[in-house]
């Protein structure tokens, strides 16, 4: 009679479900938020750890107080990607984490890409090129522009090992989460001796040792079981970053399932048992955190720019998905390039937002909105179409997110991706996952065969109540506009730099 709780830390709050792994459902969730640090220059973002933890301690209790606390077996960590949190000798944070979605590492990019010969260089020692997202150019950052904050730097955490470290005192890191630093050679699975010299070569010894992501990070630390009213003998799984217990939570385990996750940015991912690496890196060649290879897209603008467009109307949701539904498919001609910031897949930091094709009969709100929702999908696409030529084809896409909550957006997916679109019972995933990380890494204590779909078959499931299958014709026609949107990209892409340049 199991119970384990997985927790989703993100930018925004942390989740937390309870999975009654007899019953194999979820029986208890929380939510608890933070928020970013406000008042930093242009491209800086950043949270107080001690955010997370206080967030942490806040929906553990709350969904404890609703459970047979004896019950509880084990713990699974779902963190945002990326981030750096520094600590000293002492294992307490030096100054706040810089995060997944701070730009302001740009120059340090540059630096460590010339100093191991040019990006395909890197991708070929590493995996995946240095892109201010990732971990390096963090850590490189504070030694250039914080040198007393750097002088003081012993270890070097993500956002959901830092939980972990919190939940057991231990430094420990998995092959998952850790391939998305830039850091690591994916294909081996070993710390880059090459990337980390680019920064600093004590660098290696304030990096965990790497484990593999079936293991134990540690037993609740006694105070910590004490204060929530659980056992000491609780373990916390190695749980690993939020796409890849994304990809637990959805049942993406297999070849062949793809997860997208329509937020405030987009990823859509798949399963490969072996290394995906893309010699243009515009996929990441990530890891997964069962042990197989997680090839990544992410797009920066995807809610955050129907969020714009709806509040430029003063629409609420239904009314909002109203208008799109009313505009026909394509929005006469309307094409809306959606980089309200920039963009990383495709490679685009200096684009900004363009809208093609406006004329007296589609300059009308529900146009307006249709183009936003397909501009934002079709730059999905993009991605999509390029893990297809790297061997990751899709049957099927599993979406999560505020955009999979939306049947005419679904359908929007369906028909631009061109394969049935099917949201989840528990969209929750990246906590679900951690909850189903949890229990199949205990029972691999005792039976190291025991395999990961034993635990997402029967918990994971699919709503098939929200399915939609696509359209020929509409297919047919966003093809169209895909190549439009594509090429539309590719041909601006010295006027968005001008334009950049200009606008100061």
């Amino acid at each position: 009679m199991s119970l384990f709780i997985g927790i989703d830390s993100g930018t925004q709050s942390t989740k937390a479900v309870v999975l009654d792994l007899e019953q194999r459902k979820v029986i208890a969730e929380a939510r608890a938020p933070h928020a970013l640090i406000a008042g930093l220059p242009a491209g800086h973002m950043e949270q107080h750890p001690q955010d997370w933890t206080g967030a942490l301690d806040n929906v553990i209790a709350t969904v404890v107080a609703k459970i047979d606390a004896a019950r509880v077996r084990g713990i699974g960590i779902s963190g945002q990607q990326h981030g750096f949190v520094p600590l000293d000798a002492k294992g307490e944070v030096i100054r706040p984490a810089k995060l997944w979605c701070d730009t302001s590492t740009a120059e340090e990019c540059e630096l460590l890409t010339k100093k191991l010969g040019g990006a395909k260089a890197i991708i070929r020692r590493v995996g995946l090129p240095f892109l201010p997202g990732y971990t390096a150019s963090k850590i490189l950052w504070l030694k250039r522009h914080e040198p007393a904050n750097y002088k003081r730097l012993r270890h070097v955490l993500l956002p959901h090992d830092y939980l972990n470290f919190y939940l057991t005192g231990n430094y420990f890191m998995e092959h998952g989460d850790a391939s998305g630093t830039a850091l690591m050679d994916v294909r081996k699975r070993i710390w880059s001796k090459a990337a980390i010299d680019a920064i600093d070569p004590r660098l290696a010894d304030w990096l965990p040792p790497l484990s593999a992501s079936d293991g134990i990070a540690g037993k609740l630390r006694p105070e910590i079981a004490a204060k929530y009213g659980l056992s000491s003998e609780v373990i916390v799984s190695a749980g690993g970053g939020d796409n890849m217990m994304g990809a637990i939570g959805t049942g993406n385990v297999r070849p062949g399932v793809v997860t997208a996750s329509f937020g405030t940015s987009g990823t859509i991912y798949a399963y490969a048992d072996q290394p995906v690496v893309d010699g243009q890196g515009e996929i990441a060649a990530f890891c997964s955190s069962t042990g197989g290879w997680l090839p990544l897209l992410c797009t920066m603008n995807v809610t955050t720019v129907t969020e714009q467009v709806r509040g430029l109307f003063g629409q609420d949701h239904a009314a909002f998905a109203a208008a799109v539904d009313a505009a026909p498919a394509g929005a006469e001609g309307l094409v809306l390039l959606p980089y309200l910031a920039g963009e990383r897949t495709p490679n685009v930091p200096d684009g900004s937002g363009v809208l093609l094709g406006l004329n007296g009969r589609n300059f009308q709100p529900g146009h307006l909105a249709r183009a936003a929702m397909e501009g934002v999908t079709l730059g999905m696409n993009y991605g999509l179409n390029r893990l297809a030529t790297l061997g990751a084809k899709a049957k099927e896409i599993r979406v999560t997110g505020g955009g999979a909550k939306s049947p005419v957006w679904r359908q929007i997916m369906a028909d631009v991706f061109g394969v049935p679109v099917v949201a989840m019972v528990e969209d929750e995933g990246a906590a679900l996952g951690g909850a189903i990380q949890a229990a199949w890494v205990l029972a691999r204590q005792s039976n190291p065969r025991a395999k990961i779909t034993k635990f997402t078959e029967g918990v994971v499931a699919v709503n098939e109540q929200t399915r939609c299958w696509p359209d020929k014709k509409r297919t047919a026609l966003y093809r169209e506009l895909q190549a439009l949107q594509d090429k539309l990209s590719l041909d601006l892409r010295g006027a968005f730099a001008l334009h950049r340049r200009l606008a100061g």
